[in-house]
């Protein structure tokens, strides 16, 4: 059932309760009072019967019936449209939910259409219904209530919010490397003010222009005061979300900024890794180089000092039977061979650059 609440007020005080929109009609007629309707999701008939009884423009009734309207006031004749966008945050979850209710307000009528579960209108009934006097002043009054509970309720959800950027700011600032995932909390953070932020950017303007056009529609004095301190409230939550996005686009970027300070830092510590690494093998090459260098030496020499061991050691043999043995020429020949193949030998290595 779409009709949810129904009361009819006299000079401040219930008259009749009906759960029946005919009825409600009726009794409105015979007491002359003003009419409290609310509906929850009505039917296409439902409205077209409130449409029909209080004479609503077509154009109303069918962004009543659609919903998913952003926050406005809109003037037909005699009757305001208003759409609201209550709010109210889930810390645990880090997610700004929001509600949907739209107001008809005539001279004798106010009629509030709620999309969704929330938020829960009794408690503007109550609060208005403790207070005879000022709902005596009409439909005005409840219009005032109305805003001034959902512009309450946009308090908490900043300070959610507020609470959940200072965690940020700690998490950036704090001792201990930056978290690359914090980048996705940021961010889906941001996503939640700036939907926070377009619902109730056009409040602070809507209710300029209801006290703009208190004059001209004879508004109370008691409903004026009452209508600026809820725009005073209005323009402070308007004003802490605009800081609360500007805050959280900020810690995007420092975030962003941290964490390319910290991947260039590991690169330039791996820089210079590779760097001391590449120092040591250079030096391990050099030091191989210089090895080889002087093993080649070495053995260049040990090569020309072979020789004349192996001459020597020829022609040492102690055989009867062996050429020049006994050749007075054999000597010089012997100590000429060994320095002539020493020195062929010198030859060869200092031109491969052995020696």
């Amino acid at each position: 059932m779409a009709l949810i609440d129904s009361r009819i007020y006299v000079k401040g005080h219930r008259a009749d309760q009906s759960h029946d929109l005919h009825q409600i009609f009726d009794a409105l007629k015979q007491t002359g009072g003003v009419a409290w309707i609310g509906l929850a999701s009505p039917t296409a008939d439902e409205l077209t019967s409130v449409e029909t009884e209080f004479d609503l423009h077509p154009l109303a009734i069918e962004d009543a019936q659609k919903g998913h309207q952003r926050s406005k006031i809109d003037r037909y004749g005699d009757t305001l449209f208003v759409v609201l966008r209550p709010a109210w945050y889930d810390e645990a979850h880090e997610l700004v939910h929001f509600g949907e209710v739209h107001l008809f307000v005539g001279p004798r009528f106010t009629v509030t259409v709620r999309h969704g579960d929330k938020p829960d209108l009794a408690k503007v009934r109550a609060a208005l219904e403790s207070e005879p006097e000022f709902l005596s002043l009409g439909s005005e009054a409840a219009l005032t209530a109305f805003l001034d509970e959902i512009v309450d309720g946009y308090a908490p959800v900043a300070a959610g919010l507020q609470a959940d950027v200072d965690e940020i700011e700690d998490s950036l600032f704090g001792a201990g490397d930056i978290d690359p995932a914090l980048a996705k909390r940021i961010y889906q953070l941001l996503s939640q003010a700036i939907q926070f932020q377009r619902a109730i950017g056009p409040v602070p303007e809507m209710l300029h222009g209801l006290l703009r056009g208190a004059g001209k529609y004879a508004t109370i004095g008691e409903v004026r005061a009452r209508l600026d301190n809820v725009l005073d409230h209005s323009v402070r939550v308007t004003e802490r979300a605009d800081t609360i996005r500007t805050l959280l686009e900020n810690a995007l970027t420092v975030h962003s900024t941290l964490v390319s300070l910290e991947q260039n830092e590991a690169m330039r510590q791996m820089s210079g890794a590779s760097l001391a690494q590449g120092e040591e093998s250079r030096r391990l090459a050099e030091e191989t180089m210089e090895q080889g260098e002087e093993v080649k030496k070495i053995s260049s020499w040990a090569a020309i000092l072979f020789t004349p061991t192996l001459v020597a050691s020829v022609y040492g043999m102690n055989f009867d039977d062996m050429p020049e043995l006994h050749w007075h020429l054999g000597y010089p020949f012997a100590v000429t061979l060994m320095f002539a193949l020493g020195l062929t030998l010198w030859g060869i290595f200092k031109r491969k650059h052995w020696l």
